[in-house]
């Protein structure tokens, strides 16, 4: 689809999720795009990042000329030489997200290797030497870096630099870095990080057959509202950081034989009621193109009747058991158990090459697992049911991973957790 959002609007509209979700300061970051006849339109200098206008862009023309009302960023000239480096590129971000700026002024890169789909987003992250701002031998550094293939760059001491073949490309991958990042530190303070290896990286990569397209009846008046429903509580999941812009699946089953499922490449933040895809017997929605999980949302349905909503996401905290391989202990606050009873762990291999042992794995009564460096699967009677879990999921392990820096932590004992069967569950 062709993108016809002006350039000035992208860059306000990034800067201001970017902004609102803490991944940069008032005074710091800076994003460009450069258009197809050459001119490189940027954030302006000294402008507050929480209230950029569309006005306050400038635009650079290939020969120099400045167009707007204010300067533009003093990291210009970095910008200016990475384009040059790389013509395939065509969007830049430049921030300073927490998680990122600890790895730089640790001298380090995050390891994509972590999950499959970061890897395959982001690549191999580059490094930087230190240089300061705005200054000629940080562009060449940062230029140099670029040049060698990657697409994320590390900067000593600084922050970090994504680009991409157009803008949502480089936010992709913007976004994720900082995910794996964040999820790294977490998983550390439960003990060892575990990466994947080339052979499970393949694995990730191998998309399988396409599916079978179909033209839908018209839509009766009850899948239109679990359309809408349901892109609201996706919505309502990236804005509460359960999910990325590009990562993380949410389903909802229509009737015996079907079931809506978001799509692939499909901003979570906007998801629209027409970007998602009903499966049927194995067909997709004729222009459609499906989470990856269809399959195992798929199978899950069709052994559990009662199941009605599914969600695979990746909240940071819980995701960070699944990347240390660590068990979740629930039993830590009554509703921790309640909602989520026994968390299983399960294997990256079972997500591409056994999801039928994932959908065995689970049922109404257990209906939550982390998969090893992958995500977390909850499991609901409605769509409401299976986000209050995921919410519950993501509270619990951010209050274990909190709790790692207080002291021995203190679970309930059997004798509650009897008492809260008997009361809550039989």
């Amino acid at each position: 689809m062709r993108d016809i959002t002006h350039p000035a609007e992208r860059l306000v509209q990034a800067m201001v999720r970017i902004y609102q979700y803490r991944m940069t300061t008032t005074s710091g970051g800076n994003l460009s795009i450069r258009d197809e006849d050459g001119s490189i339109w940027i954030t302006p200098a000294r402008v507050d990042k929480g209230a950029l206008r569309v006005d306050d862009i400038v635009r650079v023309f290939p020969d120099g000329r400045i167009e707007g009302r204010h300067k533009p960023s003093s990291e210009f000239p970095f910008h200016l030489r990475i384009y040059q480096q790389r013509p395939d590129l065509k969007a830049i971000v430049h921030a300073h997200p927490v998680a990122l700026v600890a790895f730089s002024i640790c001298g380090q890169s995050p390891d994509t290797r972590l999950f499959s789909k970061a890897r395959a987003v982001c690549g191999e992250v580059g490094f930087a030497p230190y240089a300061l701002p705005g200054s000629d031998l940080l562009g060449e550094r940062i230029a140099e870096v670029f040049a060698a293939g990657h697409d994320c760059v590390m900067l000593e001491n600084h922050g970090v630099v994504v680009a991409g073949v157009d803008f949502p490309d480089a936010f992709r991958r913007f976004e994720t870095l900082e995910f794996v990042a964040k999820t790294v530190v977490k998983a550390r303070a439960l003990g060892e990080v575990r990466y994947l290896t080339d052979e499970q990286l393949a694995s990730g990569r191998d998309d399988g057959p396409g599916l079978e397209e179909f033209d839908p009846s018209p839509a009766t008046s009850e899948e239109r509202s679990l359309r809408h429903e349901l892109c609201d509580f996706i919505r309502r999941g990236y804005h509460q950081r359960l999910l990325t812009a590009n990562a993380g699946s949410f389903s909802v089953r229509v009737d015996e034989s079907s079931f809506l499922i978001s799509t692939q490449l499909v901003d979570r933040a906007t998801i629209s009621p027409d970007q998602l895809s009903l499966i049927c017997h194995g067909r997709c929605e004729r222009g459609t193109r499906p989470s990856r999980a269809w399959k195992l949302h798929q199978l899950i349905y069709q052994r559990h009747p009662k199941i009605s909503a599914i969600v695979n996401a990746t909240p940071v905290n819980a995701t960070a058991f699944s990347a240390s391989h660590q068990k979740l202990d629930t039993r830590t606050i009554p509703e921790s158990y309640i909602f989520l009873r026994d968390v299983a762990v399960l294997p990256f291999s079972w997500v591409y090459h056994a999801p039928e042992k994932i959908a065995e794995s689970m049922t109404p009564e257990f209906p939550i697992c982390l998969i090893e460096n992958d995500c977390a699967l909850v499991l609901g009677t409605t769509i409401l049911d299976a986000f209050d879990r995921l919410e519950v999921l993501e509270s619990t392990a951010e209050a274990v991973i909190l709790s790692t820096s207080l002291g021995e932590v203190r679970p309930m004992g059997d004798e509650v957790i009897d008492e809260l069967i008997q009361a809550f569950l039989a």
